[in-house]
């Protein structure tokens, strides 16, 4: 099944479908071969792996559209991209449709922050007008060839204007055109599952570990009537973890001995890129 049309249908199945972030192909040959169905291009991800700066919106599109090119490129899985606010305004929403759809994005999370935008756990953080939102989700709903590319709208209003506000914004979003919704970090249990009953669109939730997010786990999340549940930046946190402490080892003891335990062996490596594939391509290519 081709890639939008799968996640098009797993959407509609309101399963809460755990859905891992990659901030590089790496990470995302990972979340294939551990049989996820569906991965998430995360901006945050890329801001801090690619760049080792905070989600403030420093990422430019261009940085964003070749990460999502080498994760396509990478994997078989649907790609849910975070587009953060299309990087400007409605003809920006436009031409960034545009270009992730051809690198081969199944799906485009936007979001109705001022830009530059911050990581929505993040405090300071402003709203646009929902009526300028809601010109921006008719640009990126033009924008698309393939109307199985799946527009997310997200609103980050809960912190600013509070859930009332964030649930309206996302009533407009989805009269707008906008296929899926996303309200930004709610702050309970009971609001997750307000939001799950008050919204008609397959609908997004994002747990951050130490954010502002209470993680009710899978089954709930279902039962609440979520689509997909992201953990953007799991596998960057974990390894940000390990990585620190094989090479704080390193430094103390002058050999990785000490670290063996927590390093993928040189095998497992290759496996994860495929360099047996590699290799017999390299024999049916080879002139000899």
């Amino acid at each position: 099944m081709d890639r939008r049309k799968k996640l098009k249908t797993l959407a509609a199945e309101r399963r809460a479908i755990i859905v891992p972030g990659a901030a590089n192909a790496l990470f995302a040959r990972v979340i294939e071969d551990l049989g996820f169905p569906v991965l998430y291009v995360s901006g945050a991800g890329v801001a801090n792996m690619s760049l080792g700066v905070p989600d403030i919106g420093l990422c430019t599109l261009t940085e964003i559209v070749q990460v999502v090119s080498n994760v396509a490129d990478a994997v078989e899985l649907p790609l849910i991209v975070d587009a953060d606010t299309g990087y400007g305004n409605a003809l920006n929403m436009y031409r960034t449709v545009q270009l992730l759809e051809r690198a081969g994005a199944s799906a485009l999370q936007i979001e109705d922050q001022v830009f530059p935008k911050k990581c929505g756990h993040f405090a300071g953080k402003a709203v646009v007008p929902a009526a300028e939102m809601v010109q921006k989700i008719r640009a990126a709903v033009d924008a698309r060839k393939d109307q199985n590319l799946q527009i997310i709208a997200r609103t980050d209003a809960r912190a600013i204007e509070g859930l009332d506000a964030a649930i309206e914004r996302a009533v407009a979003y989805q009269e707008a055109g906008a296929d899926m919704t996303f309200v930004e970090a709610p702050q309970s249990f009971d609001e997750l599952e307000r939001i799950g009953r008050s919204l008609k669109v397959p609908q997004v939730a994002n747990i951050v570990f130490g954010g502002k997010t209470p993680d009710p786990g899978q089954k709930a999340l279902a039962d609440m009537g979520f689509s997909f549940t992201l953990y953007a930046n799991a596998a960057l946190q974990a390894a940000l973890r390990s990585s620190r402490e094989v090479l704080s080892l390193l430094k103390e003891t002058g050999s990785l001995d000490a670290a063996a335990e927590r390093l993928a062996g040189f095998d497992e490596r290759q496996d994860v890129v495929m360099k047996a594939k590699w290799d017999a391509r390299e024999k049916r290519y080879s002139a000899g």
